[in-house]
């Protein structure tokens, strides 16, 4: 356990100290020593951040309902903690019992974005533990990872001991039980992490060795351990109606990004966007029942005292019976003066349908993804949607009283051109218009419109993973464009760095040469006294330069199809060949249906779809 008395006094001294404090709502303390398994969850990022976190809340509740196990949180510091922490020499806690990670048996990481793989150096840093897992002890915890960006371990392969590749309830309940037979049998570190090896779903890096071809592209890869998998399989649950479900969640004493109930109503989506890695992640698709929805809901209102719930999904408007549970739901909540939200909405009829469910339920602003500003464009990426849709959707929402949108499009995409990037202005306009041009007296509320662009990423496990990503210049170039030609006061343009768009793609699709130039760039961020984006990204190039990597090698080459990638390890159950389809399918602007209507034969076994083929490749 840390020192209480250097905690207490340096927490009079941060900025909201209620992010390291604990004792929240809902939040569970176990006695530390008499528990037999004691696992740590880190997010790496802040407090706000993590909290908002639907996974951290399911791990957390499911791990503590095992009266042999507990977990405990531990988040990155902000950079006044940080700074007061190594001053007094106080490690890395958890919220719970205040206890030192180093003094757990496993610390787990969540990976949901390649520019966090920073963040966990420093937690680790901060947490007194050695970087590189051949460097730890073997008194040290196992360092295990899991999330969307686990799909590609190998940047960090020589960081983290055990990835688990897919949804994590089960595969971190079988973890937990393998941890408690090691420290029964005494079992060492690498016994423990070969047990793992042998079961589908953990990738174990040191059991496996990349060797590389000339052009530093991957030749193949040596199994080091002839009992681990040739491929690790990703892990799925089968049912989300019989897998754990949780009924409350922890409620911060401040504000954080989301602070409100969220209930999951399915997993996975249908659409098959070509950019979009956990469409392609999260399959197949599974869908919890009505009854099971309405119930959580109601009781997660109650447990958490929260005016707010959120229906959650990749995609909500897509679940079948929304309407129904929609109308239902909406008769407890609105005489509970309790409103419903919606992560995100489609530019399609069911959306329309649903926001009519919910019209007395209090209103806020509505995000929308066309993702694109020309129907072509939207064809390459098979965002199946169209500007009439998008007419329809508005003309109901301002109708009803809506006035604030945000639309979120990519630049940068595959076959992209100028006039593509200038077709987000006139959607943009087209929106602003719709609102404007109505009789006087239709016209309710303050409008504005929120236009924001990100640069696209190619992501393992997407159709897009053989295309390069455009250049620095390039991206401000389109940027450029967007700024000179938006310039209502009542639409707001913002965009996402191209710097660090550009260093997500060289993570995203890197390889094991990275994890030496990651914990440099690192070990030079600690010296800084000042951090922005522009220091980040030159401290990342400087990394690269030290250790003779070209990041245009990861970020801007086009790939072959016969190339072997360094996430061809992992085998996610959406095949290669259907990957290659939909490339081939984009280069022609040929959409491709959702899976709902009928299966377009991605590879997934044992999927439960409506219009189900048996002829999966």
């Amino acid at each position: 356990m840390i020192n209480r008395k250097k905690l207490e006094k340096i927490l009079k001294l941060v900025e909201k100290p209620a992010r390291y404090i604990g004792m929240e709502k809902n939040s569970i303390v176990k006695d530390f020593e008499k528990t037999k398994v004691k696992f740590a969850f880190c997010f790496p990022d802040n407090y706000e951040l993590a909290m908002s976190y639907l996974g951290l809340h399911i791990l957390y509740f499911l791990i503590n309902q095992n009266e042999d196990y507990l977990c405990e949180r531990a988040f990155l510091p902000n950079y006044d903690m940080e700074k007061m922490m190594r001053e007094e020499n106080l490690e890395l806690f958890s919220l719970e019992n205040k206890e030192e990670l180093k003094n757990f048996d496993a610390v787990g990481f969540t990976l949901q974005y390649e520019m966090s793989f920073a963040n966990i150096l420093r937690m680790l840093d901060l947490a007194n533990l050695e970087l590189k897992s051949i460097d730890r002890k073997e008194s040290d915890p196992i360092i295990v990872a899991g999330g969307p960006c686990a799909v590609n371990p190998e940047p960090i392969a020589e960081i983290i001991d055990v990835f688990q590749i897919g949804e994590g309830e089960e595969m971190m309940l079988r973890f937990l039980e393998l941890l408690k037979i090691k420290k029964e049998k005494n079992q060492s570190k690498d016994e423990f992490l070969e047990t793992l090896a042998k079961e589908d779903g953990f990738y174990v890096p040191k059991f496996y060795k990349p060797h590389y071809n000339e052009d530093g592209t991957i030749k193949n890869y040596e199994k080091l351990n002839p009992n681990c998998k040739d491929r690790v399989k990703r892990n799925y649950i089968s049912s989300v109606d019989k897998m754990f479900q949780i009924d409350r969640m922890i409620v911060p004493y401040i504000d954080v990004v989301h602070k409100r109930a969220v209930v999951e109503i399915f997993r996975g989506c249908t659409k098959g966007c070509r950019f979009c890695q956990a469409g392609m992640l999260y399959r197949p698709i599974r869908e919890k029942s009505e009854e099971n929805i309405k119930n959580i809901a109601k009781t997660m209102i109650d447990n958490t005292g929260y005016d707010d719930v959120s229906l959650f999904s990749l995609s909500t408007c897509d679940y079948t019976n929304l309407r129904e549970v929609a109308g239902e739901m909406k008769e407890y909540f609105v005489k509970n003066n309790v409103s419903v939200s919606l992560p995100s909405l489609r530019l399609d009829s069911p959306s329309i349908d649903v926001l009519k469910d919910l019209s007395d339920v209090r209103k806020s602003s509505l995000t929308f993804a066309p993702e694109a500003g020309s129907q072509r464009l939207r064809d390459v990426i098979n965002k199946n949607v169209t500007e009439e849709n998008l007419v329809d959707v508005m003309t109901y929402v301002f109708g009803e009283g809506w006035s604030k949108i945000k639309l979120y499009f990519m630049i940068g995409l595959p076959t992209e051109t100028e006039e593509d990037i200038r077709g987000i202005k006139e959607l943009a306009y087209l929106v602003r218009d719709l609102f404007f041009k109505r009789d006087r007296e239709d016209i309710k509320g303050d409008f504005r419109l929120v236009v924001s662009t990100s640069c696209f990423v190619p992501k393992p496990f997407t159709p897009f993973q053989w295309f390069k990503q455009d250049s620095i210049d390039e991206f401000y170039e389109k940027i450029g464009i967007l700024r000179s030609i938006i310039k209502d006061k009542k639409v707001e343009y913002n965009y996402h760095d191209p710097e660090l768009s550009y260093i997500e793609a060289v993570l995203a699709r890197g390889d094991r040469k990275l994890s030496d130039a990651l914990i440099y760039a690192y070990k030079e961020e600690k010296k800084a006294e000042k951090l922005d984006n522009e220091f980040i990204y030159e401290n990342y190039l400087n990394a690269f330069k030290k250790y003779n990597l070209d990041p245009d090698f990861y970020a801007r080459r086009e790939r072959s199809f016969d190339e072997v990638l360094p996430w061809d390890i992992i085998d996610v159950g959406v095949s290669k060949e259907f990957l290659k389809r939909e490339y081939e399918k984009s280069i022609k602007a040929e959409t491709t249906k959702d899976c709902r209507i009928s299966c377009n034969a991605c590879g997934i076994k044992n999927c439960e779809m409506r219009g189900k083929h048996e002829n999966f490749v």
